[in-house]
């Protein structure tokens, strides 16, 4: 009987051993269920995001990276060629210019030679004008340091030319209202 104890003992333990490792394989079953259903329900797992989103930033780097690069292009391309119209605008005058130097090597008349030279000048600051070039007025105004560079100071001849401009040695001129060229002026003190 005390061995019937025994082995009845021992069928339960082996019993409840089995039943244990049942329930523990149906919970380990249940949780790589639970792992594959994921990948079957079609949502990304943190690694594929992960892929995704870099993929999708070098994309939009290299984009961006192209972008600048053709821009720096076209931008040196404007600049080297921003002058060519104005050139060739200015042909003409250059033109003229070699035709009046050819007819007065043959010319006695002075005063034709100087309507000439005047005619050239005009056409020559009647392009310049078109492009939006613009002659500074700085005689007799107030000295501006944003407009106008002294390179003397001289006694004035009057109290009301005093911190004036007494005289423009280089005329200053403005490309759409922005100073290209400061005035070189001779001020009054």
């Amino acid at each position: 009987m005390a061995e019937e104890v025994v082995q009845n003992e021992e069928f339960n333990e082996n019993a409840d051993a089995q039943n244990q490792d049942k329930q523990d394989g149906t919970a380990n079953g249940q949780v790589e269920d639970a792992d594959n259903s994921s990948v079957n329900t079609g949502t990304p797992s943190a690694e594929e995001q992960v892929a995704a989103l870099n993929d999708k930033y070098l994309r939009l780097y290299s984009e961006f990276d192209n972008y600048r690069k053709r821009t720096n292009k076209e931008k040196i391309e404007l600049i080297s060629t921003a002058s060519a119209g104005v050139l060739k605008d200015m042909l003409s005058v250059m033109d003229d210019f070699e035709r009046a130097i050819a007819n007065n090597e043959n010319s006695e008349d002075i005063s034709a030679v100087k309507d000439g030279f005047k005619l050239i000048h005009h056409k020559l600051k009647n392009l310049l004008e078109g492009k939006g070039l613009k002659q500074m007025d700085a005689k007799h105004q107030a000295f501006d340091s944003d407009l106008h560079e002294a390179i003397a100071n001289v006694p004035s001849p009057s109290e009301d030319l005093k911190g004036k401009v007494i005289d423009d040695v280089e005329k200053g001129y403005y490309l759409n209202d922005k100073v290209i060229r400061f005035a070189k002026v001779v001020v009054g003190q």
